[in-house]
Protein backbone atom coordinates (compact mmCIF):
# COMPACT_ATOMS: atom_id res chain seq x y z
CA UNK A 1 0.00 0.00 0.00
CA UNK A 2 1.46 3.53 -1.22
CA UNK A 3 -0.22 5.41 2.00
CA UNK A 4 -1.93 5.12 4.74
CA UNK A 5 -4.07 7.11 6.86
CA UNK A 6 -2.10 7.44 10.17
CA UNK A 7 -3.24 8.30 13.42
CA UNK A 8 -0.55 9.24 16.73
CA UNK A 9 0.31 7.53 20.06
CA UNK A 10 -2.42 10.19 21.68
CA UNK A 11 -5.30 9.10 19.24
CA UNK A 12 -4.74 12.25 16.92
CA UNK A 13 -4.99 12.67 13.67
CA UNK A 14 -1.79 12.83 11.59
CA UNK A 15 -3.55 12.54 8.15
CA UNK A 16 -2.70 10.38 4.95
CA UNK A 17 1.27 9.83 4.62
CA UNK A 18 3.10 7.52 2.29
CA UNK A 19 3.86 4.27 4.14
CA UNK A 20 7.37 4.91 4.04
CA UNK A 21 7.32 8.41 5.78
CA UNK A 22 4.92 6.46 8.58
CA UNK A 23 7.31 3.75 8.80
CA UNK A 24 10.12 6.45 9.83
CA UNK A 25 7.98 8.41 11.80
CA UNK A 26 7.42 4.91 14.00
CA UNK A 27 10.85 4.49 13.91
CA UNK A 28 12.03 7.74 15.11
CA UNK A 29 9.52 7.64 18.09
CA UNK A 30 10.79 4.08 18.91
CA UNK A 31 7.16 2.98 18.21
CA UNK A 32 5.44 0.40 16.04
CA UNK A 33 2.74 1.12 13.08
CA UNK A 34 -0.16 -1.23 13.46
CA UNK A 35 -2.66 -1.45 11.35
CA UNK A 36 -5.88 -0.86 12.45
CA UNK A 37 -8.19 -0.69 9.99
CA UNK A 38 -7.43 -2.27 6.96
CA UNK A 39 -10.10 -2.14 4.96
CA UNK A 40 -9.97 1.75 5.02
CA UNK A 41 -9.26 3.49 2.08
CA UNK A 42 -6.42 3.93 2.58
CA UNK A 43 -6.09 1.74 5.30
CA UNK A 44 -5.71 2.90 8.84
CA UNK A 45 -2.07 2.82 10.97
CA UNK A 46 -1.46 3.88 14.20
CA UNK A 47 1.68 4.64 16.10
CA UNK A 48 1.98 3.00 18.97
CA UNK A 49 4.04 0.55 21.78
CA UNK A 50 2.01 -2.62 20.81
CA UNK A 51 3.58 -4.94 22.86
CA UNK A 52 2.44 -2.25 25.62
CA UNK A 53 -1.09 -2.48 23.72
CA UNK A 54 -0.83 -6.48 23.57
CA UNK A 55 -0.61 -6.64 27.46
CA UNK A 56 -3.04 -3.80 28.20
CA UNK A 57 -6.05 -6.23 26.03
CA UNK A 58 -5.16 -9.31 27.44
CA UNK A 59 -5.26 -7.61 31.34
CA UNK A 60 -8.76 -6.52 30.16
CA UNK A 61 -10.01 -9.63 29.00
CA UNK A 62 -8.70 -11.44 31.97
CA UNK A 63 -10.77 -8.81 33.98
CA UNK A 64 -13.72 -9.52 31.95
CA UNK A 65 -13.50 -13.18 32.43
CA UNK A 66 -12.92 -12.55 36.19
CA UNK A 67 -16.66 -10.53 36.25
CA UNK A 68 -18.29 -12.77 34.05
CA UNK A 69 -20.93 -15.07 36.16
CA UNK A 70 -21.97 -18.38 34.56
CA UNK A 71 -25.85 -18.17 34.00
CA UNK A 72 -27.03 -21.74 35.37
CA UNK A 73 -30.37 -23.39 34.96
CA UNK A 74 -30.99 -26.04 37.22
CA UNK A 75 -34.50 -28.42 37.41
CA UNK A 76 -36.92 -29.58 39.33
CA UNK A 77 -39.76 -31.69 38.63
CA UNK A 78 -43.60 -31.73 39.80
CA UNK A 79 -46.42 -33.71 39.21
CA UNK A 80 -49.55 -31.78 39.31
CA UNK A 81 -51.08 -34.18 42.22
CA UNK A 82 -47.83 -33.99 44.21
CA UNK A 83 -48.87 -34.48 47.98
CA UNK A 84 -47.59 -31.40 50.56
CA UNK A 85 -44.71 -33.03 52.04
CA UNK A 86 -43.31 -33.72 48.80
CA UNK A 87 -43.82 -30.10 47.74
CA UNK A 88 -42.27 -28.81 50.44
CA UNK A 89 -39.56 -31.15 49.88
CA UNK A 90 -39.43 -29.46 46.08
CA UNK A 91 -39.81 -25.96 47.25
CA UNK A 92 -36.79 -26.23 49.26
CA UNK A 93 -35.03 -27.03 46.78
CA UNK A 94 -36.07 -24.40 44.49
CA UNK A 95 -35.21 -21.60 47.79
CA UNK A 96 -31.49 -22.96 47.66
CA UNK A 97 -31.02 -22.58 43.64
CA UNK A 98 -32.19 -18.95 43.85
CA UNK A 99 -30.21 -18.03 47.12
CA UNK A 100 -27.63 -19.66 45.01
CA UNK A 101 -28.24 -16.78 42.35
CA UNK A 102 -29.43 -19.83 39.62
CA UNK A 103 -32.41 -20.35 37.59
CA UNK A 104 -34.88 -22.49 38.05
CA UNK A 105 -37.09 -24.71 35.44
CA UNK A 106 -40.26 -25.98 36.79
CA UNK A 107 -41.25 -28.73 35.02
CA UNK A 108 -44.81 -30.34 35.63
CA UNK A 109 -44.97 -33.96 34.44
CA UNK A 110 -48.61 -35.07 33.34
CA UNK A 111 -49.12 -38.15 32.96
CA UNK A 112 -52.72 -40.48 31.65
CA UNK A 113 -56.00 -38.10 32.27
CA UNK A 114 -53.79 -36.04 33.88
CA UNK A 115 -53.31 -34.17 30.18
CA UNK A 116 -56.77 -33.09 30.20
CA UNK A 117 -56.58 -31.09 33.31
CA UNK A 118 -53.61 -28.31 32.54
CA UNK A 119 -55.39 -26.55 34.65
CA UNK A 120 -54.15 -28.14 37.83
CA UNK A 121 -50.24 -27.80 36.86
CA UNK A 122 -51.06 -24.18 36.20
CA UNK A 123 -52.43 -23.75 39.46
CA UNK A 124 -48.96 -25.58 41.39
CA UNK A 125 -46.55 -23.38 38.59
CA UNK A 126 -48.46 -20.54 40.34
CA UNK A 127 -48.32 -21.28 43.71
CA UNK A 128 -45.00 -22.15 43.93
CA UNK A 129 -44.17 -18.91 41.98
CA UNK A 130 -45.67 -16.76 44.79
CA UNK A 131 -44.18 -18.82 47.97
CA UNK A 132 -41.15 -18.03 46.48
CA UNK A 133 -41.55 -14.69 44.97
CA UNK A 134 -39.25 -12.72 47.78
CA UNK A 135 -36.07 -14.99 45.75
CA UNK A 136 -37.23 -15.13 42.32
CA UNK A 137 -39.13 -13.74 39.81
CA UNK A 138 -41.07 -15.40 36.26
CA UNK A 139 -39.26 -15.11 34.34
CA UNK A 140 -40.81 -17.51 31.19
CA UNK A 141 -44.49 -17.89 32.16
CA UNK A 142 -45.69 -21.43 32.34
CA UNK A 143 -46.37 -22.95 29.12
CA UNK A 144 -47.30 -26.70 27.64
CA UNK A 145 -44.15 -28.63 26.22
CA UNK A 146 -45.70 -31.58 25.11
CA UNK A 147 -46.93 -33.74 28.01
CA UNK A 148 -45.27 -31.23 30.26
CA UNK A 149 -45.78 -27.89 31.24
CA UNK A 150 -42.63 -25.47 31.63
CA UNK A 151 -42.03 -21.98 33.74
CA UNK A 152 -38.70 -20.85 34.25
CA UNK A 153 -37.51 -18.37 37.83
CA UNK A 154 -34.79 -16.42 37.87
CA UNK A 155 -33.19 -15.14 40.91
CA UNK A 156 -33.49 -11.61 42.33
CA UNK A 157 -30.16 -11.83 43.28
CA UNK A 158 -27.06 -11.91 40.51
CA UNK A 159 -25.04 -15.23 40.90
CA UNK A 160 -21.89 -12.94 42.21
CA UNK A 161 -24.02 -11.24 45.17
CA UNK A 162 -24.99 -14.55 46.00
CA UNK A 163 -21.92 -16.01 46.42
CA UNK A 164 -20.79 -12.91 48.09
CA UNK A 165 -23.44 -13.51 51.05
CA UNK A 166 -22.19 -17.04 51.09
CA UNK A 167 -18.76 -16.27 51.72
CA UNK A 168 -19.40 -13.28 54.18
CA UNK A 169 -21.95 -15.61 56.22
CA UNK A 170 -18.78 -18.63 56.19
CA UNK A 171 -16.73 -15.89 57.62
CA UNK A 172 -19.19 -14.79 60.39
CA UNK A 173 -19.47 -17.83 61.28
CA UNK A 174 -15.97 -19.23 61.20
CA UNK A 175 -15.45 -15.87 63.47
CA UNK A 176 -18.33 -16.87 65.84
CA UNK A 177 -16.91 -20.27 66.38
CA UNK A 178 -13.17 -18.36 67.11
CA UNK A 179 -14.79 -16.47 69.55
CA UNK A 180 -16.15 -19.26 71.57
CA UNK A 181 -13.40 -20.98 71.51
CA UNK A 182 -11.09 -18.34 72.85
CA UNK A 183 -14.00 -17.95 75.79
CA UNK A 184 -13.65 -21.54 76.64
CA UNK A 185 -9.48 -21.48 76.41
CA UNK A 186 -10.13 -18.48 78.68
CA UNK A 187 -12.32 -19.96 81.37
CA UNK A 188 -10.09 -22.40 81.36
CA UNK A 189 -7.16 -20.40 82.39
CA UNK A 190 -8.92 -17.91 84.80
CA UNK A 191 -7.82 -20.40 87.82
CA UNK A 192 -3.84 -21.29 88.21
CA UNK A 193 -3.32 -25.14 87.56
CA UNK A 194 -0.97 -24.42 90.30
CA UNK A 195 -3.90 -23.27 92.42
CA UNK A 196 -6.15 -25.80 91.85
CA UNK A 197 -3.26 -29.06 92.56
CA UNK A 198 -2.82 -26.94 95.79
CA UNK A 199 -6.65 -26.66 96.96
CA UNK A 200 -6.70 -30.32 96.07
CA UNK A 201 -3.60 -31.37 97.48
CA UNK A 202 -5.11 -29.73 101.11
CA UNK A 203 -8.65 -31.72 100.52
CA UNK A 204 -7.43 -34.64 100.11
CA UNK A 205 -5.06 -34.15 103.56
CA UNK A 206 -8.10 -33.54 105.71
CA UNK A 207 -9.18 -36.29 108.46
CA UNK A 208 -12.53 -37.30 106.85
CA UNK A 209 -13.64 -37.88 110.64
CA UNK A 210 -13.34 -34.18 111.33
CA UNK A 211 -15.94 -32.19 110.86
CA UNK A 212 -15.32 -28.80 109.65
Amino acid sequence: MPEVRLVGPNGETVGIVPTDQALKLAQEADLDLVEVAPTARPPVCKLMDYGKFKYENAQKAREARRNQTNVIIKEMKLRPKIDQHDYETKKGHVVRFLKAGDKVKITIMFRGREQHRPELGFRLLQKLAEDVDELGFVESSPKQDGRNMVMVLGPHKKKAEAKAEVKAAKESRAAERAAEAAEERAERTATPPAAQKKERRRSENLDPDIDL
